[in-house]
């Protein structure tokens, strides 16, 4: 099962908006068939594993990091691939929540005389596919707040510099980050002080462009912005106010930005989140600044955090802070993490957990 979720992961940031999937079929101890799923490929995991399999397949076991599908969709029935290779236990840490799966693909096989044992490793296959899972539960992106920050806070200096906060080394995870999201969103004002590009730079093969997404209530982002310019190379959205300049949205439409208004203006995350499920995003990297993580926080729609710690001291009493907004009240409102792992990378420390829900 472990090497079916290894191979699994060698798709990320190829299967959105699907799911991460692996199978391993094993006969008499030994390994006779591989495959992971491939959005663009069509084959499902099942099917490629069963193929290298041949005439091994019967009598086998497979172990499938995800209920196999019962139902006709862009491929046949995996489950119905798995009966007729004469695969006789198939081995699934966890059920396919998609209702056009759930719990359809283990009776599938049930019926058809195919032992089924569910839960091995369900936990970290649910991590593996933790966007696709909360994606389909909830029809909104999984949201994964990345911050650089010093030891005091900070995201940058008070006159706004904030290259480089942290290490090369930190630099370079958060560009894997990036590639396992659809989408990576910012505020207006961190467009203003940074002027980002916002791209996928970890090396990976992506199945869609990076979509970038800024927070502009005002429209104010400059049309002569690196966004605005890379605009028709790799979407940009943009959320705004609808009582914001026509002038200024025309310019930054006149560079393929797509901007879309309403009364709000982007402050109601709940509804940006919406819209961007209905596009099937399913997952969004939020990069701040401090008063968009403070929002999404604020709300409750935060799904995991990674800070990078660097050993700095900025001070400052106007310098920008992590995460702005509200905040809490007491100490025992506090947003706490469950599941965290700390790792040092260079001079940097990450840290990466999940908030604990406050009901």
């Amino acid at each position: 099962m472990q090497r079916a979720l290894e191979l699994a992961a060698k798709a990320v940031g190829q299967v959105s908006p699907g799911p991460l999937v692996g199978c391993v079929i094993v006969q008499g101890g030994e390994i006779v068939g591989e495959g992971f799923y491939v959005y663009e490929q069509l084959k499902h995991a099942e099917t490629y594993a069963l193929e290298q399999a041949g005439d091994r397949a019967k009598g086998a076991t497979a172990y499938v990091s995800l209920e196999p599908h019962a139902h006709h969709g862009r491929t046949p029935p995996c489950s119905a691939a798995l009966i007729l290779a004469g695969i006789a236990r198939v081995v699934c840490p966890i059920e396919d929540p998609n209702p056009k799966v759930s719990g359809q693909g283990f009776a599938h096989l049930r019926s058809a005389g195919v032992e089924v044992s569910v839960g091995l490793l369900a936990r970290e296959a649910a991590t593996l596919n933790e966007e696709y899972l909360h994606f389909i539960r909830t029809g909104r992106p999984f949201v994964h707040l990345k911050l650089a920050v010093s030891l005091d806070g900070k995201i940058a200096t008070r006159t706004g510099d904030s290259r480089w906060v942290a290490g090369e080394q930190a630099r370079a995870r958060a560009h894997d980050l990036r590639h396992q999201c659809d989408a990576i969103m910012v505020g207006a004002g961190t467009v203003a002080a940074d002027d980002p590009l916002l791209t996928d730079r970890s090396g990976g093969t992506r199945r869609r462009l990076l979509i970038r997404i800024v927070m502009d209530e005002r429209v104010e982002t400059s049309p002569g912005s690196n966004l605005a310019r890379t605009a028709r190379e790799a979407p940009v959205l943009l959320f705004g106010s609808q009582s914001a300049d026509r002038s200024a949205i025309r310019a930054l439409e006149g560079w393929g930005v797509e901007v879309i208004l309403d009364a709000a203006g982007g402050r109601d995350v709940l509804s940006v989140l919406r819209q961007l499920g209905q596009r099937e995003i399913q997952s969004v990297l939020l990069e701040g600044g401090g008063g968009l993580a403070g929002a999404f926080i604020d709300a409750q729609l935060v799904n995991k955090v990674t800070f990078f710690v660097a050993p700095l001291i900025i001070g400052g009493t106007t310098a920008p802070v992590a995460v702005g907004g509200l905040g809490a009240a007491k100490m025992a409102d506090a947003l706490r993490l469950k599941g965290v792992e700390i790792s040092q990378l260079g001079g940097d420390i990450e840290i990466t957990g999940y908030p604990v829900s406050k009901g």
